[in-house]
This record gives structure tokens, C-alpha cells and sequence, in this order.
């Protein structure tokens, strides 16, 4: 499975805005915003970089004032994380992945979940996933925007309201590449927690991406609790993925 995901992460950053291929890497770049977490690279399956591609590669983030940064899954190019510690890289996290099929899929119909369609809507559930985050990234039209763009072009945003009419929680999914989509963003603001919200955002989106095509879809969970849900909708340990950047 290691490289059906590495598969799709090279997929899914030639979507980028900017995608750039130097030296067996793919490099995805986004001029709207600098997070290192959008601009990132990742390396073609089997990849064996020299000293100078790695070089290459960083001088492509450097030119652009962003940090080198990668995600990758290792097993799937074995040569990459040495030959970066050996040009000064460090490791960032390595998180584990889970996969789920169309006959792993647990449905959970127990929580109306919608399909944003207003302007009122994406922002609403930008600013819930900043709150369910911590805070650590603003809410801003840009978010918003972008989680329009992964509704319009093929993947797929869902969401559970609030009795307010606000974002109670919330995920995505990118469109589907070599038969696999990557499920992200699981967030639901802290007042709603504990009422299956993650859950059932995550198995409709995963219903969603199946019945488009997809054979599989995976996710990268962040705890115990958050993989005990994955595991209850269908979800099953797959691989990990490891992040690795280069420090000024």
C-alpha cells in the first residue's frame, strides 16, 4: 500500500498551482500562501537522489522564500530519508496511516451530514476547523476559498450544522488519484465533541470517494482516541509517512 500512497502524493502535488519535478522529487507550490504544510515536496517511487538533486530541489524552495519541506512515505522510496540526513534534513514526525475499501466501510447514519453550498457555509466550517485545531491557523477567505476549490475540482467537503446553524465538525477529501483519495482535516469545535461528528463526516466522505471510483481511501490520525474512531467507521493500519524539512 506504501506505494499506491506515495502514488497519490506525487498525484496530488502536480495539481498544485505550481508543481515542479527536479531530480526524482515533485515538488507542489502555492502562490497564495506560504504555509510549509501546502508547499512541500515529495519523491517518485523508488526515487535514488544525488547530492545535487537534493541541491536542486532545495534552491527551488529557497528562490521562492519557503522552507525545503517534505512528506513521504518511506518504505515506498527506501533511498530518500539517508540521502537527505546526509544533506542536513531532520525529521519533523512520522505518523502512521490507516486504509479503508469499499468492504471495510462501516456507514454511520446516526448525524445528518451536509454538503457546503453557500459562501456562509465554507466559512463557517473554515473557522470550525481553526477553533478544533486550536487556533493554530486563521480563519480567512483563502481557507474558505480552498476548501470550495476541493469541493469544485473533484473531491469532496462535508460537514455536520450546529443547532446555531454554524460548523459543529467537519473534514475533507482530495480528488482521487491512482485509485486513492487522501482524507484530511478531521476537526469538530470542542462544545460538539463526543457526539460522533468524526465519525460520520469520515465515512461519508469515504462513501463519496467510493462511489466515484476510488478503491481505497487513507487517512494519518494524530492520537489514540482519533484512530479508535477511524477504526470503528472501517479503518485498518496501513503504513507511515514520514515529514522531514531543512532549517535556515
Amino acid at each position: 500500500m506504501d506505494t499506491d500512497v506515495q502514488n497519490f502524493a506525487v498525484a496530488h502535488l502536480r495539481r498544485r498551482p505550481r508543481a515542479t519535478e527536479i531530480g526524482g522529487f515533485v515538488a507542489g507550490f502555492d502562490p497564495a500562501t506560504s504555509s510549509p504544510y501546502i508547499n512541500y515536496a515529495t519523491p517518485l517511487p523508488g526515487a535514488r537522489p544525488g547530492e545535487r538533486d537534493i541541491a536542486a530541489l532545495v534552491e527551488a524552495f529557497r528562490e521562492r522564500g519557503l522552507k525545503p519541506r517534505l512528506e513521504f512515505a518511506p518504505d515506498a522510496a527506501p533511498a530518500v530519508a539517508p540521502a537527505l540526513r546526509r544533506a542536513g534534513f531532520t525529521t519533523e514526525a512520522v505518523h502512521a496511516y490507516l486504509i479503508c475499501t469499499p468492504t471495510t466501510l462501516t456507514p454511520r447514519a446516526a448525524l445528518l451530514v451536509e454538503t457546503p453550498s453557500t459562501d456562509q457555509d465554507y466559512a463557517s466550517i473554515d473557522a470550525a476547523l481553526s477553533e478544533a485545531f486550536g487556533n493554530g491557523f486563521p480563519p480567512s477567505a483563502e481557507g474558505a476559498a480552498r476548501l470550495r476549490r476541493t469541493q469544485e475540482n473533484g473531491g469532496a467537503v462535508r460537514f455536520v450544522r450546529a443547532p446555531d446553524g454554524s460548523c459543529a465538525g467537519a473534514a475533507s477529501c482530495s480528488a482521487p488519484a491512482v485509485a486513492t483519495s487522501e482524507l484530511a482535516g478531521v476537526g469538530t469545535r470542542p462544545a460538539h465533541r463526543s457526539h460522533g461528528i468524526a465519525a460520520a463526516v469520515t465515512a461519508s466522505l469515504a462513501e463519496t470517494m467510493f462511489a466515484r471510483g476510488a478503491r481505497s481511501v487513507w487517512l494519518e490520525y494524530s492520537g489514540e482516541g482519533s484512530r479508535r474512531v477511524y477504526e470503528r467507521v472501517g479503518f485498518h493500519p496501513a503504513g507511515t509517512r514520514l515529514y522531514m524539512s531543512l532549517e535556515d
